[in-house]
């Protein structure tokens, strides 16, 4: 069975230009694979600059703010490495590229792990934060998946948010929501 940890990668472009993306990223002995769909700017920053943050967070509004046009988050610099980590990761990891598997949706970039850093200790996440992670997923994927299938799968997820959720995983849900509505909106 494969282990995939939902994290929040950083990129840069060869400007130096950051780029936050939730992604899952794939066990792989001791590395990790980062393998994210055709087109996106993860894929083509890596392509320019082979380095990476995997940044560890129990803020859920990162990863649907991410999916909802909301990308502004505070960064931190590491020292001597190009691409900064997230202020508000309780943990990163600096990852550089040692390997390209191509492929045409999602190639797999095989990466080691240069170091780990902690900063917070992390207190567990409560059912809505993962249900806003679910959520998430969804939402990376609505021109992938049936709507009815969306709308279920939204439907129970509401279950865990409506009965366990903070003011910030209130906030996540919404944007999520939003953008489900907004998809099906447009007619798709």
């Amino acid at each position: 069975m494969t282990m995939i940890r939902e994290t929040i990668v950083t990129t840069v472009n060869s400007g130096g230009v950051v780029h936050i993306a939730p992604l899952g990223i794939i066990a792989d002995g001791q590395g990790w694979v980062i393998a994210p769909f055709r087109p996106s700017m993860t894929l083509e920053n890596l392509r320019t600059t082979p380095l990476a943050v995997v940044n560890c967070t129990d803020d859920v509004r990162i990863f649907a703010g991410c999916l909802t046009g909301r990308r502004d988050y505070q960064l931190e610099p590491i020292a001597a490495f190009p691409v900064p980590r997230l202020k508000a990761a309780l943990s990163h990891m600096r990852l550089r590229v040692v390997r390209v598997v191509e492929d045409t949706q999602r190639p797999r970039f095989h990466c080691a792990v240069l170091d780990t850093e902690t900063h917070a200790p992390f207190m567990g996440f409560n059912r809505a934060q993962a249900a806003v992670i679910e959520a998430a997923i969804l939402v990376s994927r609505l021109s992938m998946i049936k709507r009815e299938k969306i709308e279920q799968e939204m439907a129970y997820l509401e279950i865990a948010v409506s009965k366990t959720s903070g003011p910030e995983e209130e906030e996540a849900w919404h944007w999520l929501k939003k953008k489900v509505a907004d998809h099906f909106a447009a007619g798709n």
